[in-house]
């Protein structure tokens, strides 16, 4: 692949489904976080809806000005990037402020910050730059594979300490980097099996984990019968989104009507598509989930396919895999087709850092599309 003048314009589809993405997001929250104000806010729905129009505006921001940040420049910063994160990552280890359970914010004054967030995109860029600069060795095992390893594996382990399913949807990302980068799979599943046993492991010393697992499966591997058949605890979630969908039917019971909102832990976040399902019905939560479609085939069939270099392709992929990945776990879990995590919709949940960086993310892809070649364009 040769290099092509930038064109004007980004890839329009791909910024038409974000913003579809943030107006269903900004509707659905404001309807979710109705009890959530009664119980928080002083009964004022309106101030976290202000509140997550102005991240959601930050969002756009950080997207529209990494539009125009040549991601090639922007790739030369990775490696200090990584040493922020991953340093970030270990601060957070320990003076990280525990949430649910979990330490992983760090708290800068009234603001608070999700190191793992950026320790994803800032990992995502950094394999880029590194697929690309290594494709002529890529399947040697110490030349290639290992210093891909030398900073995935830290990285993901310091993750998945505290947010084990980050860790698992950033490792399949890079797995499908890895695939399209042209490693080989006899390396490729070396490190799945290590990973499989290290998530064992922090499954196994995370009773938190473990009853999410156990719950999902109806299984006692982790944990005690008690805990996992408790409906009170993890399995409780997980059967108020179910009911929030058997609710919605085929087309809802309307905007603002959500009754499962008062019931589900985190209508606002973790299970936004629950709420969707429930007001617009399947019709629209299929919407949702064929506008993530419409971005991964544009990300990959147009951006990565038209991206005039091998650090444009492995970018795409990689950053449209997130993304995608990200939504596509959200609606699983409140679909009940997936243990109970605490991961955002990609525009649609109420969020800050997230919300933040995958703007950025999106940035970058867009940035890769306006260099595209042009039988790329439709």
């Amino acid at each position: 692949m040769t290099a092509a003048a930038p064109h004007r314009t980004s890839d329009r589809a791909v910024l038409w489904a974000v913003l579809a993405l943030s107006a269903v997001g900004v509707a659905a929250v404001f309807s979710a976080v109705a009890f959530l104000a009664e119980t928080r806010g002083d009964g004022d729905p309106q101030a976290f809806l202000f509140k997550h129009l102005f991240r959601v505006g930050l969002a756009l921001g950080a997207m529209a000005a990494f539009s125009y940040l040549d991601y090639r420049r922007v790739a030369r910063f990775s490696r200090p990037a990584m040493i922020i994160a991953l340093g970030l990552l270990v601060l957070v280890q320990v003076l990280g402020a525990a949430t649910n359970g979990a330490q992983r914010w760090l708290e800068l004054g009234p603001i608070g910050f999700q190191p793992s967030d950026f320790a994803k995109a800032a990992l995502i860029v950094h394999m880029a730059a590194l697929l690309a600069r290594k494709q002529t060795y890529i399947e040697d095992w110490s030349r290639g594979f290992v210093p891909l390893l030398v900073w995935a594996g830290p990285t993901i382990l310091l993750i998945g300490m505290e947010n084990l399913s980050t860790a698992a949807v950033l490792s399949a990302t890079l797995g499908v980097m890895f695939f399209v980068g042209r490693v080989r799979l006899a390396h490729l599943g070396a490190v799945a099996a290590a990973g499989l046993v290290l998530a064992v492991g922090l499954l196994a010393t995370s009773p938190a984990r473990a009853d999410r697992v156990d719950a999902f499966l109806g299984t006692s591997f982790f944990s005690d019968d008690a805990a996992v058949h408790d409906r009170a605890a993890e399995g409780y979630q997980a059967d108020q989104a179910r009911i929030a969908f058997a609710m919605g039917g085929l087309t809802g019971v309307g905007p603002g009507k959500s009754v499962q909102r008062d019931f589900l832990p985190a209508p606002y976040n973790d299970f936004i598509f629950a709420i969707i399902a429930e007001e617009y019905g399947l019709v629209g939560a299929g919407v949702v989930l064929l506008v993530f479609m419409w971005i991964l085939a544009r990300g990959f069939l147009r951006v990565a396919r038209g991206a005039p270099d091998p650090l444009g392709l492995f970018l795409a992929v990689g950053l449209t895999t997130a993304v995608v990945l990200y939504g596509f776990v959200n609606a699983g879990v409140a679909c009940g087709l997936l243990p109970v995590t605490g991961l955002p919709m990609p525009f649609v949940s109420y969020g800050g850092t997230s919300l933040v960086i995958t703007g950025a993310m999106v940035g970058l892809l867009l940035n890769v599309s306006r260099h595209s070649a042009p039988d790329a364009d439709d």
